[in-house]
C-alpha cells in the first residue's frame, strides 16, 4: 500500500520496570509483534485491539485501530470502513506468519470498543469496532479465547505474547484528555484519508 493510512509498526519501546521486562506501546494505528519475551501495552478508548499469537511458539502482537465512519455503506461487506479494519488485521497477521507463526497455532483476544467519545455515539463506533474484530476473527478461523469488549470505561491492556497473559486495567477517571483527544485526532485522520490505494473515505 504505498498511500493512504498505513498501520505503522511501533516504535515506542522502552524498559518497564513495573513489570521488569523491555516493553513497547502502541498508538492508535500502530502495530508491533515479537518473538521475545517482552510486553506490549496500549490505551484503548472507542478503538479496540486484537492480541494475536501462535500458542505453541509465543510469536505474537498487538494491533490498536478504528473503523472510520463508512456512512451510509458502513454495513455493505466491502465498505471502505470494513476494508480499512481488514487491512488492519491482515497487516499484523502476515507479519505473525511470515516471523514464524503458524496459522493453525493463531489464537486471539480482544480488546477495547467502549463508548467513550461522546461525540460519536450516534455511529456506535465503539460496538461496532467490537462487532467487526469478533466476525473477522471468526471468518479467518482464528479462536477468541478472552475478549473485554464495549463498556464505558476506557481500559490499558498490557499483552505478554510469549505467556499469552493479558492484564486489562479499567480507567474509570481520566485525569487528562490525552486519551480522547488522541483516538478523535485518528478518527479525522482516517476520514480524509484513502485506504488502500484508490478508496477515498468522506465523512
Amino acid at each position: 500500500m504505498s498511500n493512504g493510512i498505513e498501520e505503522q509498526f511501533a516504535t515506542n519501546v522502552y524498559y518497564d520496570r513495573q513489570f521488569d521486562c523491555d516493553a513497547a506501546k502502541i498508538l492508535p494505528g500502530e502495530y508491533y509483534y515479537t518473538c521475545k519475551d517482552m510486553l506490549i501495552v496500549t490505551v484503548l478508548g472507542s478503538c479496540v485491539s486484537a492480541c494475536i499469537r501462535d500458542r505453541v511458539t509465543g510469536i505474537g502482537g498487538m494491533n490498536h485501530f478504528m473503523l472510520p465512519d463508512g456512512g451510509s455503506d458502513s454495513d455493505s461487506p466491502v465498505s471502505a470502513s470494513m476494508r480499512y479494519g481488514t487491512y488492519a488485521m491482515e497487516v499484523l497477521i502476515n507479519d505473525l506468519l511470515k516471523a514464524g507463526a503458524r496459522r493453525e497455532n493463531l489464537e486471539a483476544k480482544v480488546f477495547g470498543g467502549g463508548n467513550v467519545l461522546r461525540g460519536f455515539i450516534a455511529i456506535n463506533v465503539g460496538e461496532r469496532n467490537a462487532q467487526f474484530v469478533r466476525d473477522y476473527l471468526r471468518a479467518e478461523n482464528i479462536r477468541i479465547v478472552a475478549e473485554d469488549l464495549n463498556d464505558i470505561h476506557p481500559r490499558k491492556v498490557y499483552y505478554f505474547p510469549r505467556s499469552g497473559k493479558v492484564l486489562v486495567k479499567k480507567l474509570k477517571q481520566l485525569n487528562n484528555n490525552t486519551l480522547v483527544n488522541r483516538e478523535q485526532d485518528y478518527a479525522s485522520r482516517l476520514q480524509t484519508t484513502p485506504v488502500a490505494g484508490d478508496i477515498e473515505l468522506f465523512s
